[in-house]
Parts: structure tokens; C-alpha cells; sequence
């Protein structure tokens, strides 16, 4: 397993170890020992989710405050999508910084999204099918949506079809409003 610390170094690429052969492929997508050993913490994760979408679907930007904030694994089980994390951890140097990767089920990448950070994803394939877990139990008191084209953040999206909101996500706030909560 390969682990990239990214330009906001909180945030890690994760490329697991494939093994191929004439009968096809097999990689280990989890592992809590390694994984702890890689983040240097001891990250216990409460729940899988899982979500399905067309092309030029947006989901995000997502956040969650205390006490119910998350981190996430993130990783495609089918298609692709570009993957965004932003850091909104006031007192950091790399608040209101972003980056982006694409993950999907051919390159088998998963991106660790510490607490603190909103995350959003679109969808660049016909269809994706995206599983992440969560080290914190939902709360809907607790949610934030930041809104993915604050220009303050500039998010460089690809071009995709017409990108497709839900509505709460139509309505998140600014980086500048978040700043005033």
C-alpha cells in the first residue's frame, strides 16, 4: 500500500497493492492495522455509506461540526468522479485551501479526509457508485453545506454535463459566512 501526503498534508492518497493474474485481480481496499499506521492515528470508523449517481452529479461540499465531526475514506467501486477535500479548520494555514483527485475503480485510489475539511465529489463517468466510511454517526443538527463554486475557494471543476444539486447543496454557504459561524 502507498500512501501520498497531498498539498494540504492532513489529506492522504491511498493506492493499494493489486495483484493480477489469468484469473483476474484481487487488492485489499481495508486494512485498520495498516491504516492506522499510515494516518499515525487510532481512527475508528462507525459507519459505511453509499451513494449512486449520474454524470454531472454534485454531491457536496459536506462538513460536519463537533462533536459530530467526520473523517472520511473515500474510494469508487464503479466510474469516477473528481474528489474534493477543503479545509475548514479556522486556525490552520491551509484554511479555506482545496484539492482535488480523481479517483475510480480502475486506479482503486482512496482519499483519507481528516476532520475539518468539507467534501464533495462530481460525478465524470456515466455512473459511479461511491463507498466511504465515517468515523462519526450523522447528525443533520451538525451538517454544513459550503457551496462548491465559492469563488473565494475556486474550486477548478472538470468540465462535465450540467452539474446537478441537490437542493441543500444549492444553498450552502459561502467561505466568507462560514468564517462568521
Amino acid at each position: 500500500m502507498k500512501v501520498t501526503s497531498l498539498k494540504i498534508p492532513e489529506v492522504k492518497l491511498i493506492e493499494p497493492d493489486l495483484f493480477k493474474d489469468e484469473r483476474g485481480s484481487f487488492f485489499e481496499s481495508f486494512n485498520q492495522k495498516k491504516f492506522n499506521e499510515l494516518v499515525q492515528g487510532g481512527i475508528n470508523f462507525v459507519q459505511d455509506n453509499q451513494s449512486k449517481s449520474t454524470e454531472g452529479v454534485l454531491r457536496g461540499l459536506h462538513c460536519q461540526r463537533d462533536p459530530y465531526a467526520q473523517a472520511k475514506l473515500v474510494r469508487v467501486l464503479t466510474g469516477e468522479i473528481f474528489d474534493v477535500a477543503v479545509d475548514l479548520r479556522k486556525t490552520s494555514k491551509t484554511f479555506g485551501h482545496w484539492l482535488g483527485e480523481a479517483l475510480s475503480e480502475e486506479n482503486k485510489k482512496q482519499l483519507w479526509i481528516p476532520e475539518g475539511f468539507a467534501h464533495g465529489f462530481l460525478v465524470i463517468s456515466e455512473e459511479a457508485v461511491v463507498s466511504y466510511k465515517v468515523t462519526n454517526h450523522y447528525n443533520r443538527d451538525s451538517e454544513i453545506a459550503i457551496n462548491y463554486n465559492d469563488e473565494e475557494i475556486g474550486i477548478d471543476w472538470p468540465n462535465t454535463k450540467t452539474k446537478q444539486l441537490s437542493q441543500k447543496d444549492s444553498l450552502g454557504l459561502s467561505l466568507s459566512e462560514f468564517r462568521d459561524l
